[in-house]
Formats: C-alpha cells, sequence, structure tokens
C-alpha cells in the first residue's frame, strides 16, 4: 500500500511571522524572515504537522532551508522543536540537511544560526547569502 500524498504548504509572510514553503516533491522545507507572530505555537503547528506526515514517508531525504533574522523565545522554542525532530530523524538514519542562509552584514542573525547548530547532531550549513547567488 503506498503512502499518502502529502500536500505542500504554503503560509505568506506577515510584519511578525515568516513565509514558509513545504514541497513534498522536492523533499524541501524553506522558512524566510522575522517570526515574532502573537502565538508562535499555533503559527509553526502545521509547519511540524507537516515534517512530521513527510517523516512517515520512507527514505525521502529531507532539505532545511532557513533564513531567519529575527526570533522571540517563543518562536526559538518552536525551531528547536523542529529541530530536534529532525535530529532524531537523521539518528535514525533519514537524511536531513539544514542550510540556513544568513546576510554577512547582519550579526545576530550568524550568531543565531550557530547557536542552534551547536545544539544539534546532524549536518547543519551556515551560509552567507551572497554565496548562494543572490546579493547579499
Amino acid at each position: 500500500m503506498s503512502a499518502p500524498v502529502l500536500d505542500d504548504l504554503h503560509i505568506a509572510a506577515t510584519a511578525s511571522s515568516p513565509a514558509v514553503e513545504a514541497l513534498a516533491g522536492d523533499g524541501c522545507l524553506r522558512i524566510a524572515g522575522e517570526s515574532y507572530p502573537e502565538n508562535a505555537f499555533a503559527f509553526f503547528s502545521p509547519v511540524l504537522t507537516w515534517v512530521d506526515a513527510y517523516l512517515e514517508t520512507p527514505d525521502r531525504p529531507l532539505r532545511v532551508e532557513l533564513e531567519l533574522t529575527y526570533l522571540n523565545t517563543s518562536s526559538i522554542k518552536c525551531m528547536m522543536d523542529l529541530l530536534d525532530g529532525l535530529e532524531l530523524a537523521h539518528a535514525g538514519g533519514r537524511e536531513v540537511r539544514i542550510v540556513w542562509f544568513y546576510d554577512p552584514e547582519n550579526d545576530r542573525a550568524l550568531d543565531l544560526a550557530e547557536e542552534f547548530r551547536e545544539d544539534l547532531a546532524l549536518p547543519f550549513e551556515i551560509v552567507p547569502r551572497a554565496l548562494h547567488g543572490e546579493p547579499a
């Protein structure tokens, strides 16, 4: 019996929440922007649900591209929940890769990425935005 088809997830950015694009066919989750929504847990809930559903499909790698410039405390907690789940999947043999893009002129964004990377045991690359082929 084949696994059910997973829908893509698209959440438009707002002044206080990041854009989210989760593409099941590409095995890619992208989150970009600032994150300080009134209720971070409600905002990130569909993202966590999508990732859990994606990880139920065996043998599919997942690439997570992050470009977060600011996270409030509750958003940091939600992001750690997401990354901890990905770390468990990686420890269980799933191919998971995190790529965190940052503006080289934003030291806070780089510090944030480095703090997350220090807490995780999975492939986690930190890339200046200019090296990604777009102007910094």
